[in-house]
């Protein structure tokens, strides 16, 4: 969320600007109260913020606002007197009171007179409700609201509200000087001062958040240029080596010639050379000290600047919390449950754009902690807890890592009940689900429209909640794990990186070049030895954790270049979770970095398999894979057998180069496993294709020496594959067999009339007459 301009703003919207902070620093007093009702540092902020409403309702003529504040303030004496000790009954009405100067500040459908019209019900019953529980008698039952009051929690200005003080509009209208009417405006406003001004006060610079994007890439590039001193320095250095071995070269031939009678000149021309040479050495020695004192200093200064700019992107986690205790409380309310919200963490950095995105996930996580997890007063009375249920939102930074947690103290999530769940949505088979771990059943609970309520409320059952986390995750690329103990409450651990501007990532080679692997979505790197890989069906895998798993090039995947084995071992990043989990050979590991993530062109689309660009610290360009991607394309050329195996010598590359290849076009898995295996196992080289668009897309994409299709196809049918094939000027002489269950004239016509070579009927071919059909189009496997 960019900042206003305050310089742009009227009256009126500088004291709605203002009642957002304020409002939003009443409620949370006014829960801290509800439970430590003596606290005198919450009621002296509830105090401070209910008199600074009124004095800025006062400026702008809003006289409802300063009724309903003039009146909060009467309570907030009474109780800092000890005269009044403040009850849930009275924290209820009071955060009525806080709504409704929300709803007058900003009035529903911009109706300003709403107060003294629409509005004026609730805001009578207000303040007759109030003094009422202030004299110890109980409120009316409150009107339904005109509109539904505003409650999106609203982002909070950098000046804590505690310290605003007469208030903002009061502030602004004392100020001499306009302020710049730019993206950039000053307020001046003293804050507490940071650690190591020693009391001085700072400034509050408000700055649009695309000048901080702008000035955070232009931080890295410094970063990166200031880099490209160090290989200067490293040629400087061998520049010296080489001239010192040309002085030594020079010694050596003084001595050989001091035996020989040379002339006056020539031991004079000796002996200047030899000194010329001395005080460059000595000249270009001081230049390479100062080089190498200057790649130090500004390398620092780059890395500061960048470090500073990179903190400007960064917010507290209290930030994006502000109304989430109130949240907890309403809902808890609502459902007849006494619950409270801890927050821990509040201080934590995070960037500020995971900050905006995590707003939503975590209001359903909070709901879904109230709702279902944490138990009613009864049942949690019978189970030997407190009344009061617990909520624990936590925050954390953790190997580099951002950790949010929610935790409840409820009865935990049914396990058995989410089994019989899956089987009765149709998501797995009792057999299937009777196996299921504890982990892979909990991940069902991030399904779309998966819900274990069988009744829709207000709150839940429509299975709207879980996937709307999942969503936000894979957008920021985090993750998240559940875990619950009966009886004792469920946990939610989301895995979210510490910025999206830079990225932690494995560097590898693949091809010749670098690529950046995300660490987040890396499980493990592996260099096995070649005899390691196994080869079960026509796919290559590794034993890893007492489980198998399947292995794919990265130049299959990237369609670049060929693998190549080195030193008898292969590198190997494994990516994806649990029976998901593949992995990726590649050439070599370069070790880890931090890169500064820079956005493709918006005009390139998505490049499969490629998430974003970045810059090396010599300023090469690299790119950052996207790893999901990556495992669909796995998963896509898995289940079309397409999937190359690694070899593991140049030799055993040179063998499957000189390999006939036949395409097998057929969406019947049984068929194309069984032409595969009989085609392979004679020698050949088998690629498979599910359809006829599948199959036109391969043999568009590499050479083949003869395709193999069915005719009844999704897609595009054989026939039609026939016809494009013979329609291409580069692709007329492919052979193309058709294998197929019409066995009628008029089929078998059909198909050699669309070009095709050789007609078979799945009914009538065996084994040996489809090879030496196959022999009689192409020759032998190998030649």
């Amino acid at each position: 969320m960019s900042t206003p301009d305050l310089s742009q703003m009227s009256m009126l919207d500088l004291f709605r600007f203002e009642a957002e902070s304020q409002i939003a620093q009443l409620n949370a007093s006014l829960l801290a109260l509800e439970q430590q009702p003596d606290a005198a540092e919450h009621l002296e902020a509830c105090m401070r913020a209910g008199h600074s409403l009124k004095g800025a309702a006062r400026i702008v003529g809003l006289d409802t606002a300063v009724k309903v504040a003039h009146v909060l303030e009467d309570c907030f004496v009474l109780a800092q007197q000890g005269k009044l000790q403040l009850e849930k009954k009275h924290i209820d009405v009071l955060l009525r009171g806080a709504d409704l100067l929300g709803r007058i500040a900003s009035p529903p459908d911009g109706d300003e007179a709403w107060a003294d019209h629409a509005g004026s019900g609730e805001v009578q019953a207000f303040l007759q409700a109030l003094p009422t529980v202030m004299n110890g008698g109980e409120a009316a039952p409150w009107p339904a609201p005109s509109a539904a009051p505003v409650a999106a929690p609203v982002e909070p200005a950098l000046v804590p509200a505690t310290e605003r003080e007469p208030g903002l509009a009061t502030q602004v209208l004392a100020h001499a000087e306009p302020l710049r009417p730019a993206a950039v405006a000053v307020e001046a406003v003293p804050v507490a001062p940071a650690p190591g001004l020693s009391g001085t006060g700072a400034r509050a610079v408000r700055v649009s958040a695309e000048s901080l994007d702008h000035l955070l890439s232009l931080s890295g590039e410094s970063l990166v240029e200031s880099r490209r001193l160090k290989p200067f320095s490293a040629s400087m250095l061998r520049m010296k080596r080489v001239q010192r071995e040309a002085m030594q070269a020079l010694d050596l031939l003084q001595q050989k010639l001091s035996t020989a009678q040379l002339d006056e000149f020539a031991h004079t021309a000796l002996s200047e050379l030899r000194t010329l040479m001395q005080q460059n050495q000595h000249l270009l020695g001081e230049q390479l000290n100062e080089l190498e004192a200057f790649d130090r200093r500004s390398v620092n200064l780059s890395q500061r600047l960048y470090d500073e700019a990179l903190a400007c992107r960064m917010r507290p986690f209290a930030d994006g919390t502000g109304g989430f205790a109130r949240m907890v409380r309403d809902v808890g309310h609502a459902l007849g449950k006494s619950v409270r919200l801890d927050i821990g963490g509040s201080a934590t950095q995070i960037d500020r754009d995971i900050l905006e995105k995590l707003e939503a996930p975590i209001g359903h996580l909070l709901r879904n902690a109230v709702d279902h997890g944490v138990e009613d007063a009864a049942t949690r009375r019978a189970a030997g807890k407190p009344e009061q249920g617990v909520v624990r939102l936590e925050a954390r930074h953790s190997a580099g890592m951002l950790l949010i947690e929610v935790v409840d103290d409820g009865a935990g999530i049914d396990l058995e009940q989410l089994r019989r769940a899956v089987v009765a949505r149709g998501l797995s088979n009792q057999e299937t689900a009777a196996r299921l771990s504890e982990a892979e059943l909990l991940e069902f609970l991030l399904l779309p429209s998966f819900t274990l309520r069988e009744t829709v409320t207000e709150i839940s059952g429509r299975g709207v909640g879980l996937d709307v986390v999942a969503d936000m995750l894979k957008q920021v690329r985090g993750t998240i794990r559940i875990t619950t103990r009966p009886g004792q409450g469920s946990r939610f651990l989301m895995q979210l990186p510490l910025t999206l501007s830079v990225i932690r990532s494995l560097l590898v080679e693949i091809a010749g070049e670098p690529y950046a692997f995300p660490l987040a979505y890396v499980n493990r790197t592996l260099r096995l030895p070649a005899e390691a890989l196994q080869t079960l069906e026509g796919y290559q895998h590794f034993s890893h954790g007492g489980r198998q798993i399947g292995l794919v090039s990265a130049h299959q995947v990237l369609q670049k270049g060929q693998w190549r084995a080195r030193d008898g071992s292969v590198c190997v990043v494994v990516i994806g979770e649990q029976e998901h989990s593949y992995g990726v050979a590649v050439d070599a590991f370069l070790g880890e970095r931090m890169l500064v993530v820079q956005p493709l062109d918006a005009r390139l689309g998505k490049i499969p398999d490629v998430l974003a660009g970045a810059l090396m610290e010599d300023g090469a360009p690299l790119l950052i894979l996207d790893v999901a991607d990556m495992l669909r394309t796995v998963q896509k050329l898995t289940s079309s057998g397409r999937l190359q195996t690694v070899d593991q010598d140049e030799a055993a590359q040179a063998a499957v180069a000189t390999r006939k290849k036949v395409l097998v076009v057929d969406d019947s898995l049984t068929v194309r496993e069984l032409e595969r295996k009989l085609l392979a196992n004679r020698g050949y080289q088998v690629t498979v294709a599910v359809d006829g668009m599948d199959g036109w897309n391969a043999v568009r994409a590499e050479a083949f020496d003869l395709v193999i299709t069915d005719i009844d196809m999704p897609r595009m049918d054989g026939i039609e594959l026939v016809s494009l094939i013979r329609s291409a000027p580069q692709l007329q002489s492919l052979p193309v067999m058709i294998v197929s269950y019409k066995d009628r004239e008029e089929d078998r016509q059909r198909g050699l009339e669309a070009g095709a070579d050789h007609y078979f009927t799945k009914s009538s071919f065996h084994d040996e007459s489809l090879l030496q059909a196959v022999t009689d189009l192409i020759g032998e496997a190998t030649s």
